[in-house]
């Protein structure tokens, strides 16, 4: 049986594949065609991973900050959310 799909693990993909991709982009050949498929790319998949993540059940302020932080963000509430977090010694 397949785990149901979540939107949250592949906006956070997107988004930093996404980012990758505009940052080599500019760093070697700098093609407008790649920056105009790209940035709208980025900008949607960064904020479908902030909306997710303030309207996940388990949200706090923390979480939604950290979401706001770009590329990474979204992997960081990714983290945050997995059972292996929850099961590290030490959390509530």
């Amino acid at each position: 049986m397949r785990p149901p799909w979540q939107p949250l693990p592949v906006a956070a993909g997107v988004e930093l594949i996404s980012l990758t991709v505009l940052l080599l982009n500019l760093a070697t050949v700098h093609w407008p065609a790649v920056a105009s498929l790209m940035g709208p790319t980025h900008g949607c998949a960064y904020l479908f991973v902030v909306i997710a993540t303030a309207r996940h059940p388990r949200r706090t302020g923390r979480l939604v900050l950290t979401a706001l932080v770009p590329a990474i963000g979204g992997l960081l509430v990714l983290r945050h959310l997995s059972p292996a977090h929850d099961a590290q010694p030490g959390r509530r």
